[in-house]
């Protein structure tokens, strides 16, 4: 555990990159949402260094409150009032106040409610199709445009905002089985007020829901079992299929710590849950489905995706068709590495598993041929998380039981040397 004077040089540290991500991407980035967060947000980090650096005994949550009121909230707000057409502030040309992937979440609502299916058909466009005419998520995503669709446009509507209460909401209902321990310093930084948290909260949210119900996925494996952590897995794994890992990575722990019959009622928990969610699109229109959901980010479908971030093995990739292949096979070799850690030393505890899952959704980010760099907000989040539930007042691994469904009781508090 960091003291004092370790504590002090990560939170500068930690300051000062952000400030330096922010300042970046106000002057360098080729979107207006993002020139618009990193005006706010260079002010945050600015802000929170300067409190870091010039405290005495004041409290290290100030600067983590600062980081978040201007980092996130405040852009947040502007950007969202800004794409109301009724209103107008400063210059700026009208840009890509949201990211795409806040109205095509918007558009799944509403085609979910006039439809059936948040799939729209391709083949009746009337033209080739283009990345944005793609919903390239599970249909639990379309819950967040669900207002918008409903109460129609307005600051309060946008899908922005119901990311980020959503995400909200599954953190105080993980808190509520951890037995609400104490919040670690460290642990808010990478998972809320990272430069990369807080630019995709801002310009396109979609990410933080995802992120919050793997974590609360993991500690229900073993603070509650396997039902409850089969549900919340479908939940996940049927709103972003990127979240498929964990899955594996939690069917691998509810068999280690909970036998074969816990690894069978979860997996049945998952499929069951699953059908009630995708059979009514399916029926609807299961060519859609696979279009959208599956050929797409998997580079197959009718247009290509375009992400095309400059991480390794985009770059490798981007050689021609021998680097490709080297690419692919680096990520195999990555994948592999990965089950045989997770195989050899199954996780016992949420932060062992959650350390998995970081690991495994880090190299495919990286080494993927295509991918995006905002994508490393799993991760950097995770690795919080993980922080967080290895703390001592965190949460205790279940010992294993014969049924699988006997939860353990809360740890007693002990103090937090991160709280000041």
């Amino acid at each position: 555990m960091p003291g004092p004077t370790t504590a002090f040089r990560l939170d500068v540290l930690f300051y000062l990159l952000g400030l330096t991500f922010a300042a970046a991407s106000a002057f360098a980035s080729e979107f207006y949402g993002y020139r618009v967060w990193g005006n706010f947000a260079t002010v945050g980090y600015l802000l929170a260094l300067l409190i870091t650096i010039g405290r005495r005994s004041w409290s290290r949550w100030i600067p983590v409150g600062v980081a978040s009121l201007l980092a996130i909230l405040a852009p947040l707000a502007m950007l969202i009032f800004r794409r109301d057409p009724g209103f107008t502030w400063g210059p700026w040309p009208w840009s890509f106040p949201a990211q795409p992937e806040v109205w095509v979440v918007e558009r799944a609502a509403r085609l979910l409610l006039d439809h059936g299916t948040p799939y729209p058909d391709l083949t009746a466009l009337g033209r080739a199709p283009v990345p944005d005419d793609y919903t390239p998520y599970g249909p639990v995503m379309a819950v967040f445009g669900l207002p918008r669709a409903l109460f129609g446009t307005g600051p309060l509507t946008d899908a922005r905002v119901w990311f980020l209460l959503g995400a909200a909401g599954v953190v105080v209902l993980t808190w509520r089985v951890l037995g609400w321990p104490r919040a670690r310093i460290g642990a808010a930084q990478l998972a809320v007020i990272s430069p990369l948290t807080a630019l995709i909260a801002a310009t396109a949210g979609d990410d933080l829901p995802v992120v919050a119900l793997i974590v609360l996925a993991t500690v229900l494996v073993f603070r509650a079992g396997p039902v409850p952590a089969g549900i919340a897995c479908a939940l996940v794994v049927n709103a972003k299929l990127t979240a498929l890992p964990a899955l594996v990575v939690l069917a691998v722990a509810v068999a280690a710590t909970r036998g074969a019959r816990a690894l069978a009622a979860f997996l049945g928990t998952v499929a069951a849950a699953t059908a009630i969610i995708v059979t009514p699109v399916l029926l609807r229109g299961p060519g859609a489905f696979v279009e959208h959901v599956i050929r797409f980010p998997a580079g197959l479908g009718q247009a290509r995706s375009p992400a095309a971030s400059p991480l390794p093995g985009h770059l490798i990739a981007a050689t021609g068709p021998i680097g490709h292949a080297i690419a692919v096979a680096l990520l195999g070799i990555a994948a592999c590495a990965i089950i045989a850690w997770l195989l050899l030393r199954p996780p016992h505890a949420p932060a062992d598993a959650l350390g998995r899952i970081a690991a495994g959704l880090g190299a495919a980010i990286v080494l993927a041929p295509a991918t995006r760099w905002g994508y490393l907000i799993y991760p950097l989040a995770l690795l919080g998380a993980m922080i967080q539930l290895g703390a001592p007042s965190s949460v205790r691994a279940a010992e294993p039981h014969a049924h699988g469904d006997t939860p353990v009781g809360p740890t007693e508090p002990v103090a937090n040397p991160d709280t000041h």
